[in-house]
């Protein structure tokens, strides 16, 4: 697809070249071991308290309050198979709910309460699941698998598959105008998510990612395949942290800052997959054209590997000076993004690319 056709959707958020940057790769075991980040501007207090925030205990916390909300939106009626189907998908083994909880972890940064984005947030992962069911189907990234079991339409067949994700997007915004607590979120704030959910997975957002990279577009240089990379990944991550400011009363410059480093950390956590995959043999890789490393070398994904760590956590200095500790869940995805190096309720990442001091200190 032309550059021209891409352009007409949105700019991109592509950072410049830095020609400064150093890396170490271990050829040897085909792993990134590590990479020298520099200092990005955020508050030295801010990045001295992040490295004591326990991120695994914030999304532990979260993550049985989630699901039980989602239990509740997606309990089985007729068709059966199509309920069986939806859950299958949303309880997936191996799901990170990353969108809901950053999602809250936004809300709760102005202070209000977790209550106000929840059925936000389960709408995010009935989204989330929804995208997955699609992109794995034989028509789009034909993958047979997800996350070491059948993918939705391998387990129920296609047509189950396609038909039950088109049924999460309007469950999701159900779930979203009928359950939001009018006493804590303004009917105003809550138009106002629901347009942003709408606009997310629409043709402006992730179904022209996903078309973009079926048309082969990332494959023609640096501006194409992060164009794709953002509306493919990034503009999930965008939608979570933006509602959950919006539903919190966040103002117009503030819900800026958290569009931006949403997005930024959505493609942050595309690339760093990138690098990882590419550099173990593609082993377990879907039918994607998106791929920064085939299309621009190692070298130049690690240096955006990089730049978007330091773009996103340039994004939240402005919170960390206003509100202190309370950045530090949102702080933290940025970190977890490129290292992943935890596992909660069973739920195991490892091998991330890693800051030079811990790969020393391993």
């Amino acid at each position: 697809m032309a550059l021209s056709v891409a352009s007409l959707i949105s700019t991109p958020l592509i950072p410049k070249t830095s020609k400064s940057s150093h890396f170490a790769f271990n050829s040897h075991k085909h792993h990134p071991t590590s990479v020298s980040l520099r200092p990005c501007s955020a508050s030295l207090a801010t990045i001295r308290a992040s490295t004591s925030f326990d991120l695994r205990s914030y999304r532990t916390s979260l993550i049985s309050v989630i699901e039980s909300e989602l239990d509740a939106a997606l309990t089985v009626h007729y068709p059966e198979n199509m309920y069986e189907a939806m859950r299958y998908s949303v309880f997936r083994s191996g799901a990170k709910r990353a969108p809901s909880i950053m999602c809250i972890a936004a809300c709760e940064l102005f202070g209000t309460l977790r209550a106000a984005a929840l059925p936000t947030a389960a709408a995010l992962e009935m989204i989330h699941a929804a995208s997955h069911m699609h992109d794995d189907l034989p028509c789009m990234d034909a993958a047979p698998v997800r996350r070491g079991q059948p993918s939705t339409h391998a387990q129920y067949g296609v047509g189950v598959a396609l038909l039950s994700g088109d049924a999460l997007f309007p469950l999701g915004l159900g779930h979203t105008a009928t359950k939001t607590p009018s006493d804590l979120v303004p009917r105003e704030a809550l138009v106002l998510v629901l347009k942003e959910i709408s606009r997310t997975v629409g043709c402006t957002g992730m179904a022209a990612g996903q078309l973009l990279d079926l048309s082969g577009a990332a494959a023609q240089g640096e501006l194409e395949v992060l164009h794709v990379l953002e509306k493919k990944f990034g503009e999930l991550a965008e939608c979570s942290a933006v509602c959950g400011g919006i539903l919190a009363g966040a103002k117009a410059d503030d819900q800026a800052k958290l569009r931006q480093y949403g997005r930024t950390v959505g493609v942050l956590y595309e690339l760093v997959d990138d690098v990882l995959t590419e550099s173990n043999g593609s082993a377990g890789k879907m039918r994607s054209n998106a791929s920064v490393v085939r299309t621009l070398g190692m070298e130049r994904a690690l240096e955006l590997v990089e730049q978007f760590k330091a773009k996103a956590k340039n994004e939240l200095q402005i919170f960390g000076d206003r509100y202190g500790d309370r950045v530090l869940p949102l702080y933290s995805f940025v970190d977890y993004a490129v290292e992943r190096g935890f596992m909660v309720e069973g739920r195991e990442e490892a091998g991330g690319v890693a800051p030079a001091a811990s790969a020393a200190s391993r």
